[in-house]
Order: C-alpha cells, then sequence, then structure tokens
C-alpha cells in the first residue's frame, strides 16, 4: 500500500466511518479496487501521478467496475495527505447519500491528525 493508502485505511477499517465496513485491495472481476464498501457498492480510488498518463485505462476500468453496480470516488494521493478531513466527509456524504438503512445512524465523523 502507498503512504496515502495506509493513512485513509487508518479511517476506513474496522467499521470507523459510521459503521460502514470497507475492503482493501477488493477484487471486482480483472480490477483490483484500493477500497471497496460492498453493502453501498462504493468504490474508492487513490491516483497518483501516473493517473494522468493512463486516462483510457482508467475510463474503461471505471466503466468496467460501474458497470457492475458501483459508484466511484477518486482522489488524489495530495488530497488525502493535505486534507483528509475533506476526504472524509465527501466519503461519508456520498455513503449517507445513498440512503443506507442498515448502517447505524452518522456519528461524529473520525477527525485526522
Amino acid at each position: 500500500m502507498t503512504r496515502p493508502e495506509v493513512l485513509l485505511w487508518h479511517y476506513l477499517r474496522r467499521n470507523q466511518l459510521s459503521g460502514h465496513r470497507f475492503r482493501r485491495q477488493h477484487p471486482i472481476g480483472r480490477y483490483v479496487a484500493d477500497f471497496a464498501c460492498i453493502e453501498q457498492r462504493l468504490v474508492i480510488e487513490l491516483d497518483g501521478g501516473q493517473h494522468t498518463e493512463q486516462r483510457e485505462y482508467d475510463r474503461q476500468r471505471d466503466a468496467y467496475i460501474t458497470s457492475r453496480g458501483y459508484r466511484i470516488l477518486r482522489f488524489w494521493n495530495n488530497d488525502v495527505l493535505t486534507d483528509m478531513d475533506a476526504v472524509l466527509e465527501e466519503i461519508l456524504r456520498t455513503l449517507e447519500a445513498a440512503g443506507d438503512q442498515t448502517a447505524p445512524p452518522a456519528g461524529e465523523l473520525p477527525r485526522s491528525g
């Protein structure tokens, strides 16, 4: 795992984000998602600079994953490193927008640093 992945995993593991369970390095067909919340069909991808050079690959990958019923949130590694709170808030907002009826009510958002 990259440093940004390790940092984000610290907040996603053990159902810490309002009770949502995430898996890391989760296979979806022929691709591996950085993080996935299976119950909410949400994939989180962290992108480094190499992704500016592989846009077509990412487009095909995203199309495949969304065709399997997943939504995808992408964040730049730098966003995770410099503004973890905003990243966590966006993930939580996306999860709550899905209308999850099985998770406990949203608690306090884990704070970084």
